[in-house]
């Protein structure tokens, strides 16, 4: 689970774990390939997920939709032959992230259409994260359809293609959302639930593992390759 793939602001005092910097996630890329890892979006691990194929396996996420997972992110995964999915925010495509941007005191643009399309024709995904970002177990049932169902329909209109991958804002969600998300019609939906996510799990209740700014090679092939996070679940 990665955010930002960029050079955290000087002046950024909160949350400066959310950026990766292109040459720490291009090592992590690496050390995948290296150890004989393929890392694929949301939608070409699915055989996986269900357990209809096997093999060595890293799904790569991005939430939220920034512009600098395009340029910064987007040439590592090709280099590699990686796919990735990217979680959009759809009513704020083309803008910035406003339902944090008051708390960290700054205003990191998001991908437009345009962007959104290169990203997909450049082999990767676009995944749905609502339409505002918000803490869904707080929305009411036509909110909670308007975010989830309307996410998916906005991106459709915008890729021309089908959107079937969603992620929960903040990790907030409970049985209704995990319902109201497979009823939208998505194949599958991420968590913010530490650990690694195995065939037979829940496939609208998949754990991740978070890479951060401060996470060092070993750290990150800890929590990558063993069951580091499963245990601190």
């Amino acid at each position: 689970m990665y955010h930002n793939i960029a050079q955290a602001p000087r002046n950024l005092r909160r949350w400066r774990s959310l950026y990766v910097s292109p040459g720490a996630f291009a090592r992590q890329m690496w050390l995948l390939k290296r150890t004989g890892y393929t890392g694929l979006s949301m939608a070409d691990a699915m055989p996986y997920l269900r357990g209809e194929k096997s093999g060595r396996i890293a799904v790569v996420t991005l939430d939220d939709g920034y512009v600098d997972n395009l340029e910064s992110a987007l040439p590592i995964l090709q280099r590699y032959g990686f796919t990735a999915t990217c979680y959009v925010v759809s009513g704020s495509i083309g803008r910035y992230n406003n339902w944090d941007a008051e708390k960290l005191g700054i205003q990191k643009p998001l991908m437009t259409p345009q962007q959104m399309r290169a990203w997909r024709d450049g082999g990767m995904e676009i995944g749905a994260h609502t339409r505002s970002h918000p803490h869904l177990t707080q929305c009411n049932d036509t909110q909670l359809r308007d975010e989830i169902a309307g996410s998916k329909a906005d991106l459709e209109d915008h890729l021309g293609s089908p959107v079937t991958q969603f992620c929960y804002p903040y990790g907030d969600m409970d049985d209704r959302v995990a319902e109201a998300t497979r009823s939208a019609g998505y194949d599958a939906a991420t968590t913010t639930h530490r650990g690694r996510a195995a065939t037979g799990m829940d496939l609208w209740r998949l754990p991740r593992v978070q890479v951060a700014r401060h996470h060092v090679l070993p750290q990150f092939a800890m929590r990558a390759f063993t069951n580091y996070e499963n245990r601190r679940a």
